[in-house]
């Protein structure tokens, strides 16, 4: 499907075949993409430049993706997407812990680039459109020592606020919203990230995980968030 608007991409990536390709691809798709082979000069660039979405390579020379990823965080909000050839949950964590919006791992067809890009664009357009609407009535979802307010997008355990990187906050107010229902790891990809399910099961068990860890009275035996073994999980009230 090709985008109906011109969105820019900032691709950061050190390898020239690798940018070639990921460049068609988005090009291919109506994405105006502009390519950076190292990220000394990415605030510069983002000063004079506006990009709705970055590509960022985790392995690159000097400054790595991480890094890069942190200093864009202390000035811009739009989605970073982490490329890693690092398959390990950690590594994922890695990248949520410090703003990054998903990861995806090399290689990957033309709709395994293009599908999360477009997915994330639009949800962070979605979040910008809910921002600023003033006259939206806040709806609250209250289920043991848990407070959820959908319009702030904040959650609260035992009245002090826990704060939630945007996915997380997604994936627990979706189940929030749909209590006692059992879903499957695809269903809940499928749902809250908002594109076609690749096969990736570490994405969804790292982001259940990390949402336990913060709401769970104990965490390593979890009563809010259920796991089904063999079947998904869900959220019980």
């Amino acid at each position: 499907m090709m985008v109906d608007k011109t969105y820019r991409i900032l691709i950061i990536e050190d390898d020239d075949d690798t940018c070639m390709i990921d460049q068609g691809y988005l090009e291919y798709k109506g994405y105006e993409v502009r390519v950076l082979n190292d990220g000394n000069h990415v605030m510069e660039v983002l000063r004079q430049e506006k990009f709705d979405l970055i590509l960022l390579d985790v392995m690159l020379p000097g400054k790595d993706g991480y890094d890069i990823c942190k200093e864009l965080r202390t000035q811009y909000t739009m989605p970073i997407l982490m490329v890693t050839a690092k398959t390990e949950p950690s590594d994922k964590i890695r990248g949520l812990d410090i703003g990054a919006a998903d990861s995806i791992t090399p290689p990957f067809t033309p709709t395994e680039l293009v599908a999360p890009v477009g997915a994330n664009i639009r949800q962070f357009e979605r979040n910008a459109a809910i921002t600023v609407d003033a006259d939206m009535e806040e709806h609250e979802i209250v289920f043991d020592n848990i407070r959820i307010l959908t319009k702030a997008k904040k959650v609260y355990k035992d009245g002090v606020e826990i704060k939630m990187p945007k996915r997380e906050y997604e994936v627990l107010a979706f189940l929030a919203e749909n209590p006692n229902t059992l879903f499957t790891k695809v269903q809940l990809f499928e749902e809250v990230w908002g594109y076609r399910y690749m096969g990736d099961s570490a994405t969804v068990m790292v982001h259940i995980n990390r949402i336990r860890e913060k709401i769970e009275r104990d965490s390593k035996n979890p009563r809010i968030i259920e796991t089904v073994r063999g079947a998904g999980y869900r959220l019980n009230i």
